[in-house]
């Protein structure tokens, strides 16, 4: 990882390269305890015994406009709290050292997995440690790296002009506000607030497939625009919270809540998703499809 990057003119608070330094919040009213530090995150959790929800058993959509904004609101941040408790070793799971390591391995992370991404930044940022050298960089030597994540040729543009933009608007330093951010090439309002709130500590909703596809399933809104779902969710979770969330409910995508076959049977928010039943019910079936962390990163 390389060594620690300092946040803030206080440089006796040491960033870790992984999430904002926002303490830990106290659980209340959660059915189980957070583990202890040393024990392994177990994402499997029995659920309580109760029918499917409305999408499963009508075939209807989650959103329930019939439910009011504040049940809406509880509903969705005690479902808040127990992901916290499902997934306390949630982070971001791209490797970096820096900012700028970070909004690059953010852009190339398009379209391909995060373990990809890490396989190429650490000869990536070797040869090429600074605004300036992605700037000056050869393309066909750039687009060699950077071959493995897929679509090199568009993402070494996007790179190349990142660090040109950087140098020439920002000093080579990567600006610290949403409105900057989204002006750099290859950089759109997910990406910005991933390094927010992971490089910044400036907390932001990441509004990725994972992200939409769950806050959907849970019944939390009916948008498919990732710019109005943000919005929307922005309502319900408080805003010192949007960091650490984004990350666990993306966590809960990888591993629990999957695309074709979610673990109903094994997720610890049956009691509160209406989209329980869409996937199996079996515990000993849902547990299976339960991923483990080194599985679940290659999504």
């Amino acid at each position: 990882m390389g060594q620690l990057y300092p946040v803030g003119p206080d440089t006796s608070t040491e960033y870790d390269a992984r999430c904002p330094s926002e303490p830990t919040p106290t659980l209340q009213f959660v059915s189980r305890p957070v583990p202890a530090p040393d024990a392994p995150p177990s994402y499997s959790r029995p659920t309580r015994s109760r029918r499917p929800g409305r999408a499963a058993r009508l075939g209807a959509s989650p959103f329930d406009p019939e439910e009011s904004p504040l049940a809406r609101t509880r509903r969705a941040r005690r479902m808040a709290r127990e992901l916290e408790v499902i997934h306390p070793d949630a982070h971001c799971e791209l490797d970096f050292s820096t900012p700028l390591e970070l909004l690059v391995a953010t852009v190339l992370s398009a379209q391909t997995t995060d373990k990809t991404v890490n396989k190429v930044t650490p000869t990536l940022f070797a040869r090429y440690p600074d605004a300036a050298a992605f700037a000056g960089a050869d393309r066909a030597e750039l687009e060699d790296v950077l071959k493995p994540t897929g679509f090199f040729r568009a993402k070494a543009n996007s790179v190349i002009g990142l660090g040109q933009a950087l140098v020439e608007r920002f000093d080579g330093e990567v600006p610290g506000t949403l409105e900057e951010l989204v002006t750099l090439p290859g950089v759109g309002r997910k990406t910005a607030n991933v390094v927010l709130g992971n490089a910044f500590g400036v907390p932001g909703l990441t509004v990725d497939t994972h992200f939409g596809r769950l806050v959907r399933r849970f019944g939390w809104t009916s948008e498919e625009d990732p710019v109005k779902v943000e919005a929307e969710i922005a309502q319900l979770i408080p805003k010192r919270e949007w960091t650490m969330f984004s990350h666990r409910v993306i966590f809960h995508g990888r591993r629990v809540c999957h695309a074709k076959k979610p673990a109903c049977g094994a997720c610890g928010l049956a009691a509160w998703c209406p989209s329980f039943g869409i996937g199996p019910l079996d515990p000993q079936v849902a547990g299976k499809l339960v991923k483990s962390p080194a599985a679940s990163d290659t999504e």
